[in-house]
């Protein structure tokens, strides 16, 4: 056997054997969970909230977290959280809302926390539109409001396309997974071997109410750019809010997201009278001549 052939042979068994390793390996990759036992009290100080549990029909648990404003409430915001740890960890970001009278949901995908159930993208899919189901019986869709982090940032916008949410946010969003895979190894087959792809811009098409991308401008896990590129999809119900300076997992601590969330939760819509504009007024590519 030719030297050239021996060599190709190996590379190829080689390659073939990471591309088995990262199907099979991806969940634990992609996953970071905090799991917490059934019996686990929960302890927010200064929050008033209750715990549910909601059983699916394959006899999952999926567990969250329901935190309550002071005042009466303006509506109900469905946090989906990023992929590590738990709700008990990322219950303290619920002040973001609830300081301007908003219920805030967060829950445990299956695997996280007390929740429950094998997982998989279609399960986690199925799963949070029960729980939309669920927020609709107490309360009308004009009043819910997804807020996507991250990891949750695919499956908030997925909810968005099947429903009629008031608005949908997303903070620090991924075009793809797929694509975020590819940047690490751009030479393995990512498309075929993600068993979570979530392709956020596929999803977007098909919001019809407004949608808010947050982002921080020196983000190395999911660049800027990406947004930059999600606000494109559907441009005439997209606005882009860009925090400059922050990076992936430190946007609370930047008071121009604070300004943002308040702006985002408490602006009006209102119609410009686009005739009394200079919308229609186009420079000259060439210049003009005097003349004498």
């Amino acid at each position: 056997m030719p030297y050239w052939l021996h060599t190709l042979i190996i590379v190829l068994i080689i390659y073939i054997a990471i591309s088995i390793a990262l199907y099979y390996l991806q969940d634990y990759m992609l996953f970071k969970p905090e799991k917490l036992p059934a019996d686990f009290q929960f302890n927010y100080e200064n929050q008033d909230f209750e715990e549910h549990n909601l059983e699916t029909r394959d006899g999952a648990v999926i567990n969250g977290i329901l935190f309550k404003p002071k005042g009466k409430p303006k509506g109900i915001v469905l946090y989906l959280k990023g992929n590590s740890k738990s709700i008990k960890g990322w219950g303290k970001f619920a002040v973001d809302f609830t300081r301007h009278n908003y219920n805030v949901l967060m829950v445990d995908y299956r695997g996280f926390g007390k929740s429950t159930g094998r997982r998989s993208q279609k399960a986690i899919k199925r799963d949070l539109q029960v729980v939309y189901n669920k927020i609709k019986e107490r309360t009308t869709e004009d009043r819910i409001i997804l807020y996507g982090r991250s990891l949750g940032s695919g499956f908030a916008a997925k909810l968005a396309s099947m429903n009629n949410p008031k608005m949908l946010i997303l903070d620090a969003p991924y075009y793809s997974l797929t694509k975020v895979a590819a940047r690490y190894a751009p030479f393995m087959p990512f498309s075929i071997l993600m068993k979570y792809p979530l392709p956020t811009y596929k999803w977007l098409k098909y919001v019809q109410c407004p949608i808010h991308i947050i982002h921080g401008t020196n983000d190395k896990l999911i660049p800027y750019k990406t947004s930059i590129k999600l606000s494109k999809v559907n441009p005439k119900l997209t606005k882009l809010h860009s925090v400059i300076g922050g990076g992936h997992k430190n946007l609370n601590t930047f008071e121009s997201y604070h300004k943002m969330i308040h702006n985002i939760l408490h602006q009006k819509s209102f119609d410009i009278d686009l005739s009394t504009t200079s919308i229609h007024v186009k420079h000259s590519s060439k210049p003009t001549k005097t003349k004498v």
